[in-house]
């Protein structure tokens, strides 16, 4: 599918610094894990312009300045669209993709997550830098039974009727993360649903800070005022004192730079 950039404007060099990221650029399956997973470790799932009334904006040229001149992270609007440049820039054949999130929701969403089909050497390949905490450090084969161990967790795709789920495996059993098919989306229809998600009152994304970065090594998740850092073997907790502490944390355990003085709206965090 052609991707809805002028790929030209893709400052290439500037990402892979940003995602620390010196290995080889070409459009083979061993360059696609090797840039998921650096784009993974390195930049945060977050959610704070949200909490800044600030606007989430799609377009390239945006997302450059934002996750990597500015080093702030994103959700998975963000997240996947500028991974969808960088491989369509490198030569991959990379197909926008939207789904429904299933994880702990007990009813019927709207397709509100962004991920990615890629496709090379004839195989077919989920993309998904963009789920946080419970996703993806590496692309997983899409085909029905699919399974990928990632640092310590397991990944399996499982067909549907006209589509699959990713599903990853928890307390001793398979459990959906989310499903999709493989209709084609527009950056329009990730405007539309990304408006959705950050201005909706009873989102969680309007509601609650939501900072996470997994790791090879190590998960980081801070929401609200909790903070907590699992090195596979052990969780440390802390909760977050004051508004001066949270823009510390930021910035040590999360690389986001903030002013001083900076305050995010959280109203669950006032609940």
């Amino acid at each position: 599918m052609s991707l809805p950039f002028d790929l030209s404007t893709l400052d290439l060099d500037a990402y892979l610094r940003r995602i620390g990221y010196a290995g080889a650029l070409d459009p083979g399956s061993a360059t696609l894990e090797a840039l998921h997973l650096a784009h993974a470790s390195r930049i945060p799932f977050e959610n704070l312009d949200i909490l800044l009334g600030r606007p989430i904006r799609l377009d390239l040229g945006s997302l450059q300045a934002k996750l990597v001149r500015d080093g702030r992270g994103g959700y998975c609007f963000e997240q996947n669209l500028l991974l969808a440049a960088v491989l369509g820039r490198v030569g991959f054949d990379v197909t926008p993709l939207a789904a429904r999130v299933r994880y702990r929701i007990t009813r019927a969403v709207p397709r509100t997550h962004a991920l990615l089909l890629v496709e090379t050497g004839g195989e077919r390949w989920l993309a998904d830098v963009g789920f946080g905490l419970e996703g993806l450090l590496m692309p997983v084969p899409l085909r029905a039974g699919a399974e990928s161990t990632q640092y310590g967790r397991r990944y399996r795709i499982v067909a549907e009727a006209g589509g699959w789920a990713l599903q990853m495996h928890e307390a001793g059993a398979w459990t959906d993360l989310y499903a999709f098919t493989p209709e084609p989306q527009l950056v329009a229809d990730f405007e539309m649903a990304s408006h959705y998600t950050s201005t909706l009152p009873a989102s969680p994304f309007v509601r609650n800070l939501v900072v996470q970065l997994p790791g090879p090594e190590r998960r980081k998740v801070l929401r609200n005022r909790e903070l907590a850092i699992d090195d596979g073997a052990t969780v440390d907790r802390r909760t977050i004192e004051s508004d001066d502490e949270l823009l510390d944390v930021l910035a040590r355990e999360f690389g986001l730079r903030f002013a001083a003085g900076t305050r995010f709206a959280i109203p669950d965090a006032l609940a």
